[in-house]
């Protein structure tokens, strides 16, 4: 069975105020094998040891020609982009400002 993988870019953290880190794109393996609850301790786990992996790159091109090197199958998604609207601090006291 071939491996499957997914190319991403991560969101930024809600807990962070700064985009420095955004430009890493994130390579992980999907899992192939269901996760089964152990009965007597009731932990969690699975014979499928490879979704462990998660390997960060610089460029999305970098991350796409590993995983062709290895012949996975890709699963790419594509970022959303923000949209920033610039607007002044003058704008908070307007008087036809909606809230």
């Amino acid at each position: 069975m071939a491996t499957v993988v997914r190319i991403f870019r991560p969101a930024k953290n809600a807990m962070q105020s700064g985009r420095g880190t955004l430009g890493t794109w994130i390579l992980e393996v999907e899992a192939s094998a269901p996760i089964a609850n152990d009965g007597l301790m009731g932990w969690a786990g699975s014979a499928d040891t490879a979704k462990q992996i998660r390997l960060k790159f610089a460029s999305r091109e970098d991350a796409v020609s590993y995983a062709k090197r290895q012949g996975w199958t890709i699963r790419l998604s594509e970022p959303n982009e923000r949209s920033i609207r610039p607007k002044s601090y003058a704008e908070n006291f307007a008087f036809n400002r909606v809230s």
